[in-house]
């Protein structure tokens, strides 16, 4: 499965000890299925920082929830078991873990979700009331991986800023179908495969514009 983390920094390394206590699932490395999500995540912090925004992607070996070695949960909803968990891991003031998983999927208390929380520990709604309104939320989607075994699972593919890359990419590929002929699937395959490629979400390529690189690219080809 492919996931992606959005943040203000290429993630090179997970370190485990640099991720931030008392969120959804505890300290961990987090992931989404859901680039979007991804997307909007490493928009939101970078406009905190004031850095570039990227997108690193990775492969996430699924298997790893029938791995009997590890200890797993995984939420398919928002439910009173989630409702729970989450209270748990945001409401205390310790800073470690209070759970021994390895890894953890379910849907993310957002900011929106996050009010509705507050006010249902305040007794302004009740549960069965947060867990109705949560049935028209927009699906989202979080994996938390809280261990250091748990990371063996998750393999880095690529990492690059968001928004210029894209574009980037979307003009090299378009030119490759105009103006070599190339069908789309041959020409993604082409670019995605290409040391061009490579240079370029290494930043070996910064500050040139897509025609240069589209002209290096044909180069190497």
């Amino acid at each position: 499965m492919k996931v992606y983390h959005g943040s203000d920094t290429l993630i090179d390394v997970i370190d485990l000890a640099k991720c931030k206590p008392n969120k959804d699932f505890g300290r961990g490395f987090y992931v989404t299925k859901l680039q979007e999500q991804a997307s909007d995540m490493a928009k939101r912090i970078s406009k905190w920082s004031g850095n570039q925004p990227f997108i690193t992607e990775f492969e996430f070996e699924e298997y790893a929830f029938e791995d009997e070695e590890l200890n797993t949960l995984r939420f398919e909803v928002y439910d009173t078991d989630w409702l729970d968990f989450i209270v748990q891991n945001r409401n205390r003031l310790s800073k470690q873990n209070l759970h021994e998983y390895d890894i953890i999927e379910g849907p993310v208390a957002d900011d929106a979700v996050s009010v509705r929380i507050d006010a249902y520990l305040d007794g302004l709604i009740s549960r069965n009331d947060f867990l109705e309104e949560m049935k028209f939320k927009k699906t989202t989607h979080q994996i938390c991986f809280c261990t250091m075994r748990s990371l063996q699972y998750l393999k880095s593919t690529t990492a690059k800023p968001d928004g210029l890359f894209y574009l980037i990419d979307e003009k090299i590929i378009k030119e490759l179908i105009l103006s070599d002929g190339l069908p789309e699937q041959v020409a993604t395959d082409l670019y995605f495969s290409s040391d061009t490629y490579k240079d370029f979400t290494a930043g070996k390529l910064n500050g040139k514009s897509w025609v240069e690189i589209y002209e290096i690219l044909k180069k190497q080809k």
